[in-house]
């Protein structure tokens, strides 16, 4: 009962943060309607995908203050950013040969290059703030500008595309209005809140704020039920002695909370992936990992160092911290080297980039 309790609390919370994200991806999918592909996979829907990353981090410091809250969330991104970099790529090829539409998928060589540099960059930008224990205005600044310089660098680089070629159109389900209820039940919010009218930019930003409103309360129960599944014993919904599976909130965060945060990165990839958007599909898995470090981590600190105080390692959380960005760093390279080793990308690359992930995870539960 100690472990079933959170345990269930996460696979509710990573529902809502799923269903949330799809929403999500509607709203902020017509807003950057006009951005070239690549460029789009990198921002707008490593941005939609990412937000529960960003949330999360923010929950992490808020909820458990300093040294430990800043593990937790620290513990969520590194863990996202190995499960985007090899599950992600790796499942996008098992679907797209699953469901006989390629038996290789080919990304572009300088979408790669790009997003692999700048994450690259932002890793070792973060192991030189840890190690200095800058995680301060001047770390979260740091690594928010960098990003910036990333979204900036995207923008002014992306070749011009014109509006008046563009066909959006509605994919939305047309509903009756009396059922927008039932789908607000459902968690379909595009459909409770959009129904048979056409999308605009209104009724864009109203479904991306309503999807943000849910995401946000999922992410809140997330935090809680990892740090109740962490803990030695605790007590909840008038159960008392429970039995927790007395482990850092750190090692909980990169396994458990990075893998459901990663729900709405996994489907919005591979279902790039199955349409055959291969550079979208790709550059938001990486593209995903540069918002994380950049500004899903970088943004917290700055708040919390604003709002309270910088933040202060203990001896252990900075060396685990390190450690873990360390082994992050090299895990990315390799990535790196096998997403441009050949122009196609095949099976036995994503087996590859899986035991890249299983060898992480049995890292973090063994040392």
């Amino acid at each position: 009962m100690g472990i079933i309790i959170p345990l269930l609390l996460i696979i509710f919370s990573s529902l809502i943060i799923w269903k949330a994200s799809n929403g999500f991806d509607d709203a902020s999918s017509f807003l950057g309607r006009n951005l070239n592909e690549g460029v789009k996979g990198a921002t707008i829907n490593a941005i939609s995908s990412s937000m529960p990353e960003l949330l999360t981090s923010i929950f992490f410091l808020l909820f458990l203050k300093d040294s430990e809250g800043f593990s937790g969330g620290l513990g969520t991104v590194m863990g996202s950013a190995v499960f985007n970099a090899m599950v992600i790529p790796a499942l996008s090829i098992i679907a797209v040969i699953y469901y006989g539409v390629s038996k290789t998928i080919e990304v572009s060589k300088k979408v790669i290059y790009r997003d692999s540099i700048a994450l690259i960059t932002l890793q070792i930008a973060l192991i030189f703030i840890i190690y200095f224990q800058l995680l301060n205005i001047i770390g979260g600044t740091i690594l928010v500008s960098l990003y910036f310089i990333y979204v900036i660098y995207m923008i002014t680089s992306m070749k011009a595309k014109s509006v008046t070629s563009i066909n959006y159109s509605n994919d939305i389900q047309s509903i009756d209005v009396k059922n927008r209820f039932i789908s607000f039940l459902k968690l379909d919010f595009s459909n409770a809140l959009i129904g048979n009218k056409k999308i605009n930019s209104f009724r864009a930003i109203i479904l991306l704020f309503i999807s943000l409103l849910f995401m946000g309360i999922s992410c809140l129960v997330l935090v809680w039920a990892c740090e109740l599944i962490g803990q030695n014993q605790y007590s909840v919904f008038g159960f008392e002695n429970l039995k927790g599976l007395d482990l850092p909130i750190s090692i909980i965060a990169v396994i458990i909370a990075a893998a459901a945060t990663s729900v709405p990165d996994t489907i919005l990839s591979v279902k790039d992936a199955l349409k055959g958007n291969y550079n979208d599909a790709i550059s938001n898995a990486i593209g995903s990992n540069v918002f994380d470090i950049g500004f899903a981590l970088g943004f917290p600190i700055l708040m919390f160092s604003i709002l309270y105080n910088p933040i202060f390692l203990t001896q252990s959380v900075q060396e685990f911290s390190l450690r873990i960005m360390i082994i992050l760093l090299v895990l990315t390279i390799l990535t790196f080297i096998i997403l441009i080793s050949n122009k196609k990308i095949g099976l036995n690359r994503g087996i590859l980039l899986l035991m890249l992930y299983i060898f992480f995870i049995s890292y973090i539960l063994l040392f």
